[in-house]
């Protein structure tokens, strides 16, 4: 139904920036919120941001506020992750995520991505 590619990735030093994009494919109604997760090696997968259809509603994980942002073109069924001050603990491979509705919590998603990968260097 939905189908989701990432795009973007790669190596960076610290203090660098990247600027992940994510294309999405299938129906609108069911990626009406559309985010990013990632997931370190040895770690558990974790949110970063999501934005719902028209842009007004953002949530950034903690970790990466002030530093990230989230950006989506529906024209052109683009969502795009801009990455600047990256750190060390910033790499991981990060997804892109999409569904219906904007739930209370970010934790469930319906459509998932591949994965790009992100590798910071210090």
């Amino acid at each position: 139904q939905v189908q989701l590619v990432e795009s973007g990735g790669g190596l960076v030093r610290a203090g660098g920036s990247l600027r992940l994009s994510c294309k999405a494919s299938g129906p609108t109604f069911n990626r009406n919120v559309m985010g990013w997760f990632r997931q370190a090696p040895g770690k558990e997968r974790e949110f970063v941001a999501r934005v719902n259809w028209s842009g007004r509603s953002i949530d950034y994980a903690d970790s990466v506020k002030g530093r990230f942002a989230i950006f989506r073109d529906n024209d052109k069924d683009t969502v795009d992750l801009q990455m600047d001050d990256l750190k060390p603990e910033d790499t991981a491979v990060y997804y892109c995520v999409g569904d219906s509705r904007w739930t209370a919590r970010p934790e469930v998603w319906d459509y998932w991505g591949q994965g790009t990968q992100v590798t910071v260097s210090s």
